[in-house]
């Protein structure tokens, strides 16, 4: 990471986002080094609520054998199966076997997606999320992360799109709170022209975040644009001050 950067990015977030929540960014190392290995689950578990550490200021490093979901493992690149029956469990079930999660109407469609999602190679061993403003030299965040309310929501949304003659620097595709986070984040990175993911609409994931957060996951390399924007954008104007006041 870029340490000037870096400030950058952290003198003008308090000058135009007051005492808002920082991102939090993730990367791939084979070697974590000092930062702490999450532990090993004996039972399912949701890295979004295990991220409630890392927004504090705890930065973890999981791999395949640290992530207590199968959906994880799949999301976050260590591999490409999911559960048995997955089709019906994210659809109507199957009757007497399995209690669907009746997100998607049937499991045909389920499969059309799945074919649509393809997996992220994991580039590394362990898969790093680390507080933007703990971020060192050595660090090489692939995309940023915020969990923030609608007031920040408006303010990132708009900067998103200020340099985008089409409108559209930001979508919302169907994902699970860890595929909004890293997965469609990554494979935007690898665009020319790289949009942002609004998420964190899993119902299964909410319970893990405040009711009034939603995530917004920027790819690095159109973060870096945004930053730079900030001083000439709507955030100088007396409409974002007005805003700005009640952060």
């Amino acid at each position: 990471m870029d340490m000037k950067f870096k400030n950058q990015f952290l003198e003008r977030w308090a000058k135009y986002f007051a005492d808002s929540e920082l991102p939090i960014t993730y990367y791939y190392v084979d070697d974590p080094g000092d930062v702490a290995r999450a532990n090993i689950p004996d039972k399912h578990s949701c890295i979004v609520c295990e991220l409630a550490l890392v927004r504090k200021g705890f930065p973890l490093a999981w791999n395949l054998h640290t992530l207590g979901c199968d959906g994880a493992r799949r999301y976050l690149g260590y591999s490409d199966k999911m559960r048995p029956d997955f089709e019906h469990f994210l659809s109507q079930g199957i009757p007497g076997e399995l209690e669907g999660e009746r997100y998607i109407r049937t499991p045909e469609m389920v499969k059309e997606i799945m074919l649509h999602t393809p997996c992220i190679p994991a580039n590394g061993r362990y898969i790093v999320f680390k507080r933007f403003d703990q971020l060192t030299p050595d660090d090489d965040p692939l995309a940023v992360i915020f969990f923030a309310k609608p007031d920040v929501l408006s303010g990132l949304f708009t900067l998103a799109n200020y340099d985008q003659p089409d409108g559209n620097g930001v979508i919302a595709p169907f994902a699970s709170g860890c595929g909004s986070m890293v997965h469609h984040p990554w494979f935007q990175g690898e665009q020319e022209n790289p949009k942002a993911i609004l998420g964190m609409f899993d119902a299964s994931a909410r319970s893990c975040i405040p009711k009034d957060t939603l995530t917004f996951a920027i790819p690095m390399k159109k973060f870096i644009n945004m930053v730079i924007y900030m001083d000439e954008s709507f955030l100088i104007t007396e409409t974002w001050n007005t805003v700005r006041k009640r952060l």
